[in-house]
Order: C-alpha cells, then structure tokens, then sequence
C-alpha cells in the first residue's frame, strides 16, 4: 500500500479542506459564515460545496430566515469518516522519515 493512498482528491482545494476543517467542529455553517472565515468569493465558495455535495460529504440545507433565504451545510457520515482518513493519511505522510 502507497504513502498516498488514502489522500482524498476532493479535499486537494484549500477552500474544500477549510468547509471540512469548519464543519468538522461545528454543527453546521452558513454559507456567510465561511466565505467571511475563508475569505472566498461567492462563486469560488459555490462552486467547491457543490463539488462535497455531490461528493455526498456535505449536505445542504435551504431555509428562509424572515425573509431572507440562508443555505446553511453540515459534514454527513460519509464526509466526516472520508476527511478523518485523509487528515491520518497526512499526519502519516508527514511523519514519514
């Protein structure tokens, strides 16, 4: 078995390994939320949950609040166990001498 093998190429994004590492201590996060705590456009921050979503890590809830809609997203099993695999992966590769 390679070093490499569990490295996730979903997660190869800065952005997507950031909606991971928010999600994965939290809840869930409103889409305002990461693009403030990521520092990402709207169409950069769309376009990378839309690739977890369809990846089915992250699942996307749609609500208004008021009247104001809000998508807020939150880890699912499958994308909190396939991120802890790659963040091992990593320490593992790291630690490698």
């Amino acid at each position: 078995m390679s070093i490499i093998t569990n490295i996730n190429k979903v997660f190869d994004h800065r952005i997507r390994l950031g909606i991971m590492s928010i999600l994965m201590v939290n809840e869930y996060a409103d889409f305002n939320m990461l693009k403030e705590l990521l520092g990402a456009t709207d169409g950069n921050l769309a376009s990378h949950t839309k690739a977890l979503e369809k990846a089915e890590y992250i699942k996307v809830e749609k609500q208004f609040i008021g009247r104001k809609p809000n998508t807020r997203y939150s880890t699912t099993k499958l994308g909190a166990a396939e991120f802890k695999k790659h963040i091992d992966a990593l320490e593992k590769l790291i630690s490698k001498k």
